[in-house]
C-alpha cells in the first residue's frame, strides 16, 4: 500500500510539473509565434489549425517566416525533474512539449516545408533526436519529413514492434492468419527499405509480390469494410481539455470540428452580427438576376466597417473567386461608389479575392467584363492591385500571353509613373521569362523615371539573366530600348559589363546592340 501511494505521488508530481512547464514554455514565445504555438497545442487537429493561422499571417504580412519560431524551439532549456532523484537536465525546448504537440508540429512542417530553409528543419529534427522517449508517431513523422527533404530513405517509417502490431491488426481485418493481403503490404515495405541496403538484388520478385498483395486486397475489401467501420466507431480517445483549450479550438478550428458545416458557414459565424446580416444581403444580390438599384449598393458600405481580418473572412465567406464574370462590373461599381475609400488592407483582400484567380487562370484573352473590372479597380486602388494581383501573377512561372496582355494594358493605361516603377522593381525579385521580358519592355517604353540605385539594380539583373536569353529576340529588343532611351544612365563600369553580355547575343540584333552601346560615351 505504501509503495502504491509513493508511485501515485510520483505520477501526480510529474503531472503537476508538466502543467507548470507548459505555462512556462508558452511564455518563451511572443506575438505571432505564440499564436502559432497555441494552435499547435489545441488538440488532434492542431496541425490544420496552425496551417490556417500561418496562412493568415502570411496574407497579412508576406515577409512572415517560421525561422525564428523554429530556432526558439531549438533553444536549450532546463528540464523539470521527473524522478525521485530530482536531477536537472538540459534539453532542447521542443523536447519538453507533450507528444501530441510534437506530432502536430511535424505534420505542420511537412505541409509548409517548402517555405522553410532546409538547414532550419534539419536543426529541429536533430533537436528532436534528443527526446529520451519518442512516441512511434513522432518517430514516423520525423522520418517522413526526412524523406521529404531527401535526407533518409533507408529507415522504415515504423519500428519493428509497430510492424508486428500492424501485422496482427491486418490478420484481424482479413479474418485469417494466412499470408497475403495487408500483411504482405507491411512486409513489402520492410523489403523495400532493405533493398536500399542491397541494391544489387533483382527487383522482379518483390514487384510480383507487391502486385499480388494488392490483388488480394481488392478481393478482400468487401469482406473487411464492415469490420473496419466497426473498429473505427469503437476507437475513442479521451483527452483532458481545460477551458483554455476549448476556447482555442473554438477560435482556430471551427471549420475542422464539424463536418456538418461548410467552410463558408464556419467563417460566417466568426463575423459580428451586423456584418453577417450584410453578408447575407450581398450574397442574395450576387445570386439574383435583377438589376441593382441605389439601395442595393448601400449594403456594400459594410466593407468600410471591417478590419483586415474581417475583410478577409467576408471575402472567403462570399466566395468571390467563383462569381461569374458578367457580375463583376456591377460588383466593382458598387465598391467604387463607397465613400470614404477602402483601407489598403481591405481593398487588397477584396481585389485579391475577386480578381487574382480569374486573371491567373486565363486561357484566352480576358473578357470585356473582366477587363472592365480590373481597369476600374486599378484606377481607384492602384497599390492594392499591384500587390494583390500583378505581383502574384508575375511570380507565377506559368504566366502566359493572356496574362501578359492584360498586365501591359494596365501599365499603359491605368498605372501612374510611381506605380509603374513599383512593378518594375518587382521584376528584380523573380526569374525572368519571355512573358516577363514583354512586361519589362512595356515598362521601359513608358519612359520610367529611374534613379541611379534602381538603374544599377536593373543592369545587374540584365547581366545575370542575359546568358539565359542569348537567342531571345524579346531580350535583344529590351536591351536596345535600354541602350537608346536610357543611355544617359549607363556608367563606364556598366558599359564594360554590358559589352560582355552583348558578346553572348546570337540574334540578328547583335550588331545594332553593339553599335548602340558604342555610341554611349565613357563617363
Amino acid at each position: 500500500m505504501a509503495g502504491r501511494r509513493r508511485l501515485c505521488g510520483q505520477k501526480l508530481f510529474a503531472l503537476a510539473a508538466n502543467c507548470v512547464d507548459t505555462g512556462m514554455l508558452l511564455g518563451r514565445f511572443h506575438g505571432h509565434s505564440r499564436l502559432l504555438l497555441t494552435a499547435l497545442m489545441s488538440g488532434v487537429s492542431g496541425a490544420q489549425a496552425a496551417l490556417m493561422v500561418f496562412q493568415k499571417q502570411q496574407r497579412a504580412n508576406p515577409e512572415t517566416t517560421l525561422v525564428n519560431f523554429i530556432l526558439t524551439l531549438c533553444r536549450d532549456e532546463v528540464a523539470s525533474p521527473e524522478t525521485e532523484a530530482l536531477t536537472l537536465s538540459v534539453k532542447p525546448l521542443v523536447c519538453l512539449f507533450p507528444p501530441l504537440f510534437k506530432q502536430n508540429l511535424l505534420t505542420f512542417l511537412y505541409l509548409v516545408h517548402s517555405a522553410i530553409p532546409g538547414p532550419t528543419v534539419l536543426l529541429l529534427l536533430k533537436c528532436l533526436s534528443h527526446d529520451s522517449n519518442p512516441t512511434p508517431w513522432v518517430r514516423a513523422l520525423g522520418r517522413q519529413l526526412e524523406r521529404k527533404l531527401e535526407m533518409n530513405h533507408k529507415d522504415p517509417l515504423y519500428s519493428e514492434r509497430c510492424s508486428q502490431k500492424l501485422k496482427k491488426l491486418s490478420e484481424r481485418l482479413g479474418g485469417s492468419s494466412e499470408a497475403g493481403g495487408w500483411a504482405d503490404c507491411f512486409n513489402s515495405q520492410t523489403e523495400e527499405s532493405e533493398s536500399y541496403r542491397r541494391p544489387d538484388l533483382p527487383e522482379h520478385g518483390t514487384q510480383w509480390k507487391r502486385r499480388a498483395s494488392f490483388d488480394h486486397v481488392d478481393t478482400d475489401r468487401e469482406e473487411t469494410v464492415q469490420e473496419s467501420k466497426r473498429l473505427k466507431t469503437d476507437v475513442h480517445v479521451d483527452e483532458p481539455i481545460d477551458a483554455e483549450d476549448k476556447k482555442v479550438r473554438m477560435e482556430t478550428q471551427a471549420g475542422s470540428e464539424s463536418t456538418a458545416e461548410t467552410p463558408a458557414e464556419t467563417l460566417h459565424d466568426g463575423l459580428p452580427e451586423h456584418i453577417r446580416g450584410s453578408v447575407l444581403h450581398i450574397k442574395e444580390l450576387l445570386e439574383s438576376q435583377a438589376e441593382w438599384d441605389q439601395s442595393s449598393t448601400e449594403v456594400f458600405k459594410v466593407l468600410n466597417e471591417c478590419d483586415p481580418s474581417q475583410a478577409e473572412m467576408l471575402c472567403e465567406t462570399l466566395n468571390f473567386p467563383s462569381l461569374p464574370e458578367h457580375t463583376l462590373p456591377k460588383l466593382c461599381s458598387s465598391i467604387l461608389s463607397l465613400s470614404p475609400d477602402l483601407s489598403y488592407s481591405a481593398a487588397a483582400s477584396l481585389i485579391r479575392s475577386i480578381l487574382l484567380q480569374k486573371v491567373s487562370s486565363l486561357s484566352e484573352p480576358a473578357s470585356r467584363c473582366l477587363v472592365t473590372a480590373v481597369t476600374s479597380l486599378c484606377d481607384r486602388y492602384p497599390r492594392p492591385i499591384c500587390h494583390a494581383v500583378i505581383e502574384p501573377v508575375l511570380e507565377d512561372r506559368n504566366i502566359g500571353p493572356h496574362q501578359t496582355e492584360l498586365l501591359n494594358r494596365l501599365i499603359e493605361s491605368c498605372l501612374d509613373f510611381h506605380y509603374r516603377l513599383l512593378v518594375f522593381q518587382m521584376t528584380f525579385r523573380i526569374p525572368w521569362s519571355e512573358a516577363v521580358l514583354s512586361i519589362i519592355h512595356s515598362l521601359l517604353d513608358s519612359k520610367l523615371v529611374l534613379n541611379e540605385e534602381v538603374f544599377t539594380q536593373f543592369t545587374e539583373q540584365l547581366i545575370s539573366q542575359g546568358p539565359h536569353f542569348t537567342k531571345s529576340v524579346k531580350f535583344a529588343k529590351m536591351m536596345l530600348t535600354v541602350l537608346t532611351k536610357y543611355s544617359s544612365h549607363v556608367t563606364a563600369a556598366q558599359k564594360h559589363s554590358l559589352t560582355s553580355c552583348l558578346n553572348l547575343n546570337e540574334t540578328f540584333l547583335k550588331k545594332s546592340l553593339q553599335a548602340a552601346l558604342k555610341r554611349i560615351p565613357d563617363t
